[in-house]
């Protein structure tokens, strides 16, 4: 008897909806030419184009919708006609901290087939391998603040980044499992605690203590977040597991991104490790409003979420099959099927279908 999975869908914005479209269709063939799961999606048309028409992006009763599913697939949320600080505090961000999705999970390496624009990762694209683990929860994402005079010129805006001792303990303790499970052990813990003095070094002073009940297990060491953005262009190899701050780590997954070849083929995954609340998977590239419409978005961000989706419902069960998925990924994208912004001229469509076809072919074999 198959298992079904019910994924709650949120393809919001943009090329949010193409390429959860894509993600549902590669996950469906998935399922079919396995044969022992099966997905379920229900739909959430939680837009910006709905926000302006009704004034709301979810319900009332939208959380206890998402927690009837046993993950959320998250398209992409933010639209020109809606100032950003409202789409996200809106949509997403409740969504996470609501969910208990403390942790967000960014892994980076370059693809076969795809090209590293800087010369050093070009030449050896494999020295380019990391896992970002990124607080989610709190930092200078904890809507703490407000606005004072904000009519005149004497307006007065304070944003408080939060550090707590609990939150700063779980994401460090799951950074350095995270390490800990991978070939290298090697974790690289990102601060500016020489400028940021009070939570910032609460940020340092939380992970050594965490440190020492790794000790002999994972390497550890230290970066300032400006010298890091140095390291990861001059010296990817000397790097593996890296955490950081929620701020941090959404600005350097992106060069991550950039240095793997582009930002359309980065993933991410929203966690609750206690697995109380769904999880949310989404490619990090945004709604992407100047491409949007015309077919040619990057769904490899959206199927690498997915494969991680995969490997998440599946509690081990199926890391083959999400293995799979990323060969398919690979094969495809080595043989020339790719979009613009990787150096092709394919479709989202083409790519979509390529890859489905591929997966059929793999799991046909194997």
């Amino acid at each position: 008897m198959s298992k079904t999975y019910n994924i709650a869908a949120i393809p919001g914005d943009g090329i949010g909806v193409d390429i959860t479209d894509a993600a549902s269709q590669v996950l469906n063939t998935i399922a079919s030419a396995h044969g022992g799961f099966k997905f379920n999606f229900t739909t959430f048309d939680w837009s910006s184009k709905a926000y302006l028409e009704r004034g709301w992006y979810m319900p009332e009763d939208g959380m206890d919708q998402l927690k009837k599913h046993d993950a959320i697939y998250f398209g992409a949320v933010g639209w020109p006609s809606v100032p950003d600080h409202i789409s996200l505090w809106g949509l997403i961000l409740p969504i996470r901290k609501n969910m208990n999705q403390y942790v967000n999970v960014r892994p980076t390496r370059v693809l076969k087939g795809v090209t590293a624009p800087l010369s050093q990762i070009k030449e050896k694209p494999k020295e380019l391998d990391w896992i970002i683990i990124r607080e989610n929860s709190e930092g200078e994402y904890a809507g703490q603040g407000g606005t004072t005079h904000e009519h005149g010129t004497n307006a007065i805006a304070t944003e408080v980044a939060i550090f707590t001792y609990v939150g700063i303990e779980r994401i460090m303790r799951f950074a350095f499992e995270t390490a800990k499970s991978r070939p290298r052990k090697k974790l690289t813990m990102v601060t500016k605690s020489n400028a940021q003095r009070h939570g910032m070094v609460l940020w340092d002073k939380v992970f050594y203590e965490v440190a020492k009940d790794y000790e002999g297990v994972v390497e550890h060491d230290k970066m300032l977040v400006d010298a890091m953005t140095v390291r990861m262009v001059n010296k990817p190899e000397s790097m593996d597991t890296i955490v950081a701050t929620n701020l941090h780590a959404d600005i350097l997954s992106d060069l991550a991104a950039a240095l793997a070849g582009s930002i359309g083929i980065a993933p991410s995954s929203n966690l609750d490790p206690t697995r109380s609340c769904p999880s949310m998977f989404e490619p990090i590239h945004g709604s992407a409003p100047d491409i949007a419409g015309q077919g040619i978005a990057n769904p490899i961000g959206a199927f690498w979420s997915a494969a991680e989706m995969v490997r998440w419902v599946g509690q081990g069960s199926l890391d083959k099959t999400a293995d799979q998925l990323m060969e398919a990924i690979e094969n495809i994208s080595e043989r020339g099927v790719r979009t613009r912004d990787m150096g092709g001229q394919a479709s989202t469509k083409e790519v979509t279908d390529a890859v489905c076809k591929e997966v059929e072919a793999i799991i046909g074999k194997k």
